[in-house]
């Protein structure tokens, strides 16, 4: 629990100087099956610093390192937060056709870029920090300064991300919003993938949510591929060697 804290602890470090925080992390980039999901959460130091930050975010962590029970409780705890204006938050996702189309790489930061939008647009980190000199009186008053937010997302930071931003390796277990993050992607996959193990039978898209386990590589050798799985994913699996009997031998 100690080290949960330093969770908040690493956010506060790195609000110094700015007005907020984004934590930005994704759920779904190694399945085989199945969309990208990003998250995006804003926090401010006067959240940091609130009876729920204080007293109840040590409870947050890598979303991995949480049962699916704790991630949904924390699920709507950050909904109530969000509708009571301290955090804000929003997600986004690539489609398979996206991730086929773009790489996997392409598609996390669409899904990134998408979640981000929500909360600001690219625009919004782009603007003057003090209006033009010669300015009328109501271009002034309808100055907006730049935002003064600072961007974490978890792991290396981004070549051609339209947002500035600080990758934070091994974020999701360093950074409050990161995690919180973290847990919102996870979540929102989870039921994204619920939803297609009812519409294609069979896979158990319920119950490993389309990462390559070993029931899940046999589905698929049994009943082939469906349409949301990730061609480029399953070149690999399929290119796999066989013993004489023609199954495939699984490497860890």
């Amino acid at each position: 629990m100690a080290k949960r804290r330093q969770l908040r602890g690493f956010d506060l470090k790195q609000m110094v100087g700015f007005g907020g925080l984004i934590g930005v992390d994704e759920a779904g980039r190694g399945a085989l099956a199945g969309p990208v999901v990003a998250a995006a959460v804003l926090v401010t130091s006067d959240f940091l610093e609130s009876r729920w930050a204080v007293g109840k975010s040590g409870r947050v962590n890598d979303s991995k390192q949480l049962t699916a029970a704790e991630r949904e409780e924390l699920w709507h705890e950050f909904e109530g937060l969000v509708a009571e204006g301290q955090i804000h938050a929003n997600f986004g996702a690539a489609t398979v056709a996206e991730i086929e189309t773009a790489n996997i790489l392409g598609a996390t930061k669409l899904a990134m870029r998408r979640a981000l939008e929500g909360i600001y647009p690219p625009s919004a980190f782009e603007q003057k920090d003090e209006p033009d000199l010669f300015a009328s009186e109501a271009e002034k008053a309808a100055f907006t300064p730049t935002v003064s937010c600072r961007i974490l997302i978890d792991g290396l930071p981004l070549r051609h991300f339209p947002y500035p931003h600080q990758g934070v390796v091994s974020g999701d277990a360093r950074s409050l919003c990161i995690a919180m993050a973290s847990i919102i992607a996870k979540v929102t996959r989870d039921r994204l993938m619920d939803e297609l193990d009812q519409a294609h039978p069979g896979y158990g898209f319920g119950q490993h949510k389309g990462y390559g386990t070993e029931e899940h590589r046999e589905a698929i050798l049994r009943l082939g591929r469906c349409a949301v799985h990730r061609d480029s994913f399953l070149r690999k699996l399929f290119a796999q060697p066989r013993d004489l009997e023609g199954q495939m031998i699984l490497f860890d």
